[in-house]
């Protein structure tokens, strides 16, 4: 199966990656099925969430579900095997030098997936997406020669790729779709009516490529499940935490006349910007992140659930308010962006999530009118 409407990842309901409350194990296993039977047909999990739990739990959850009536989506790249977590910053990428050389990528890609696909309980994912890829990831051949022999090897139909965990990476996505764009079939991206830059930059680009788009962080941390409010207290260790002070306050400046286009069409602020995420370029599939907040009046992550679960492929917003939705939430320039970018000092052996700008990266910029201090 190709990717549909709406999708589920495993990082939802807290227990992997943490945002609001933490499901258990049991409540989360009983989502994810759940999910299933409100007719969701993409899930998305990842190797390293919770080293390999999520795999497991999800094939729990889908154990006796025919394999023919989802799209299954696994996601590698961090080595959980051989690398050392380094604390906050996680698994490094198995791309790192001190790990193995490019004679080794597609040995190592090929282990990883075969033990993801194990976990999950079934024989061969739809997609298997590169997770997080540094500087190496995006643009090495030997890797993309590996993601390839994947699909030779029946593990998987088709390949893809999923940057991150931070936003950006906007000379790096277009050089690696420009290069080995007839290899790759979609890519996961951040996208929302409150984040529409800098991936406006990348969608016409991955539609010219026919690579088709899911995109996560629909939410927008959890603003637009409606729940999250000014002065709202996110517990210690919350992922939202990374995010600038006064993030809630200004999205809350938004909101109302966004309320008022999805009161229009009969829609919840979440389908609000599911829809709004779907007209846009390439864009297939939407994944948001269901999260259980805490305290007391707090909405049901079973309810955010059946909001996502009613999201329909056609499109209800008008091109008028798809473009003021765009404008009004404009955020260019509100963060530095991950990846190549030159504020990284030519010369300095690259971090896992930045490096400097190559001249071919350069030439890219010039070419779609980047700017390389983003």
């Amino acid at each position: 199966m190709k990717l549909t409407t709406t999708a589920f990842g495993t990082w939802s309901g807290g227990r992997y990656m943490h945002f609001g409350e933490q499901l258990s194990e049991e409540a989360l296993g009983q989502l994810m099925r759940e999910a299933y039977d409100k007719g969701i047909r993409t899930f998305v999990t990842a190797d390293v969430y919770g080293n390999g739990k999520a795999d497991e739990l999800l094939g729990q959850a889908l154990a006796g579900v025919d394999r023919d009536s989802y799209c299954l989506v696994g996601t590698v790249g961090h080595d959980i095997y051989e690398g050392v977590r380094q604390g906050s910053k996680g698994y490094p990428r198995f791309t790192d030098p001190s790990l193995r050389g490019p004679e080794q990528y597609a040995s190592y890609l090929r282990m990883a997936t075969e033990k993801s696909l194990e976990r999950c309980r079934v024989s061969r994912f739809d997609y298997v997406f590169l997770h997080n890829p540094d500087a190496i990831g995006y643009s090495s051949p030997a890797v993309w020669d590996g993601m390839e022999s994947l699909c030779e090897a029946g593990l998987t139909e088709m390949i893809g790729v999923a940057p991150g965990p931070a936003n950006g990476f906007v000379m790096d996505l277009i050089h690696n779709f420009e290069t080995f764009g007839d290899r790759i079939d979609a890519a996961m991206l951040i996208l929302n009516p409150l984040e529409p830059w800098p991936q406006r930059h990348v969608l016409p680009v991955a539609q010219r490529f026919g690579i088709d788009i899911i995109t996560r962080v629909v939410d927008y941390g959890g603003v637009f499940h409606g729940v999250v409010q000014p002065g709202h207290k996110f517990r210690d260790g919350d992922h939202r935490g990374y995010r600038p002070q006064g993030w809630v306050e200004h999205a809350h400046e938004k909101l109302a006349r966004f309320r008022q286009i999805a009161d229009g069409h009969g829609l919840t602020l979440l389908q609000f910007a599911c829809q709004w995420n779907l007209a846009q370029p390439a864009v297939k599939s939407v994944v948001p992140t269901l999260i259980q907040e805490h305290g007391a009046g707090s909405k049901s992550i079973h309810e955010e659930l059946d909001e996502l679960a009613a999201v329909t492929s056609g499109i209800l917003l008008t091109p008028d308010e798809i473009a003021e939705v765009e404008r009004l939430g404009n955020n260019e320039g509100c963060m530095h962006l991950k990846g190549a970018t030159e504020r990284f000092p030519t010369g300095e052996p690259s971090l896992p999530d930045q490096w400097a700008v190559r001249p071919e990266l350069s030439e890219i910029a010039g070419r779609y009118g980047l700017n390389p201090a983003w």
